[in-house]
């Protein structure tokens, strides 16, 4: 009856801890973001606020954004846009492509090759920048968006195909050989095999290539040289600069707006993360 008793005591302080942690981790993770919102509907400049939301609050940072001729946040929107629809498209195929091919066949170099993939991800991102920058010049794509999705697109390669590849071993290969007998070649059970069943891993890789090019500073500061050009990330900068007087307001309204592609997009490819857990666990 004490056995009993101490383990229940045990349990519940197990499941306090539990709470309180997730509690503390919740008031970290949404008090920023209120705040931001609370400073974004701030009417002034000022980063400081006496309360959370303003008493005096008003959405006239949001409209400036939209409707200022002196506004080019809908231009580094659009262009936000585009190269994360690129990145994360070609991300995804370019991606499955080779992990397929590593996965599923043997090949001289196939070892050393993972091995290179790994390797590459030892180093921080911030050794290439010069040489991406010669490259991109020697190519004549620097200051493009051509260019930037090139460097994204390739800069995901490494990471993602040992991502995907450890999730392609584990789909079953008699499911191969049985679309091979029915007259499947290699590109058959690509597409109609391998891909429908990691359609949980590739909507993960979709999803972090299309958050990319909204949130990195560091490789647009690098590569666009054009105001026109300017990503959400590189654009939003110059509202905390000198140019436009520390207007952390607007770029706090700025920063929420950005939140709302990602958001949806995430809402778009939930749907085939739970359809693909669903078709590998009837084919399983």
């Amino acid at each position: 009856m004490k056995l009993k008793m101490g383990m229940k005591t045990r349990s519940r302080i197990e499941v306090s801890l539990i709470y309180l942690v997730i509690a503390i981790m919740t008031v970290v993770i949404i008090y920023p973001l209120l705040w931001t919102v609370g400073l974004s509907l701030n009417p002034g400049t000022s980063l400081y606020s006496a309360t959370l939301i303003p008493e005096n609050w008003s959405f006239v940072h949001y409209k400036w954004l939209f409707t200022s001729p002196d506004s080019d946040y809908l231009l580094w929107y659009k262009n936000s846009l585009i190269v994360a629809f690129v990145n994360s498209v070609c991300s995804v195929f370019l991606t499955s492509l080779i992990a397929f091919a590593f996965s599923r066949y043997q090949f001289i170099g196939r070892k050393y090759g993972l091995y290179s993939f790994l390797l590459l991800q030892m180093f921080p991102s911030l050794m290439s920048m010069v040489a991406i920058y010669i490259l991109l010049n020697t190519l004549g794509l620097l200051d493009t968006l051509a260019g930037l999705m090139l460097v994204y697109i390739g800069g995901q390669i490494p990471f993602n195909a040992w991502l995907v590849k450890g999730y392609f071993d584990t789909i079953p290969r008699e499911l191969d050989e049985a679309a091979r007998i029915d007259g499947a070649g290699h590109f058959g059970v690509f597409f109609r095999i391998i891909l429908p069943l990691a359609k949980p891993i590739l909507a993960v890789v979709a999803l972090f290539n299309f958050m990319a090019p909204f949130t990195d500073f560091l490789l647009p500061n690098i590569v666009i040289r054009s105001p026109e050009k300017y990503t959400l990330a590189l654009g939003l900068f110059n509202f905390i600069n000198n140019q436009f007087a520390n207007n952390f307001t607007r770029f706090a309204a700025g920063s929420i707006l950005v939140a709302v592609p990602i958001a949806l997009v995430f809402l778009f490819l939930q749907r085939y993360l739970i359809s693909g857990l669903t078709t590998g666990g009837t084919k399983g």
